[in-house]
């Protein structure tokens, strides 16, 4: 579940992914709004990012098949380069992933997005490694569109609550309309 807290025109506005089930509750007009799968592709909330960057209608793990291509070095951390290509049947968003993940800490530290023709679309980069509670992660996710040059969307990270136990109940269409 995303809650958002701003912009003032955004705020409120709740997304929901419940098994393959995308909603949104968007509280300026008191409607819930089923995403489906055809618009994963679409820029979430007018970022770079897509609707599936955030919400992941597709699984990375079950929907592509991995393999190791290389080792490189991002920001000073000696990384598996690996390549994504998804499954057959898999109902997935990109063509092929490109991924650098630290050998020793497994951060993503770098994503390329290619459509099904194998051109890039998108790169993501992880950065600015924190503890946060008990893990150590990148805190700033960027993602730059390659066909628009300049544009560019950050994440930060600023509080998170790892293993934090949360009743089922709370994942609910219901609850979209409650949360704070």
């Amino acid at each position: 579940m995303i809650y958002i807290t701003a912009p003032a025109r955004e705020k409120g506005q709740v997304f929901l992914k419940r098994k393959n089930e995308l909603w949104n509750w968007m509280p300026s007009i008191g409607r819930m709004i089923k995403i489906p799968p055809s618009m994963m592709m679409q820029s979430w909330m007018g970022s770079d990012f897509t609707n599936d960057d955030l919400l992941k209608e597709s699984s990375i793990v079950n929907d592509y098949v991995h393999k190791f291509i290389g080792s490189e070095e991002i920001d000073g951390y000696d990384c598996y380069k690996i390549e994504l290509i998804p499954k057959p049947n898999a109902a997935v968003v990109w063509g092929k992933i490109l991924m650098w993940v630290s050998k020793k800490e497994y951060f993503e530290l770098k994503i390329e997005f290619y459509d099904e023709t194998g051109e890039l679309i998108n790169k993501q980069f992880g950065s600015e490694i924190k503890k946060m509670g008990d893990r150590t992660i990148p805190t700033k996710l960027s993602i730059i569109p390659v066909d628009k040059e300049g544009n560019e969307t950050i994440l930060e990270l600023i509080d998170v609550e790892f293993d934090k136990p949360i009743p089922d109940d709370f994942f609910s269409k219901q609850n979209m309309k409650r949360v704070r």
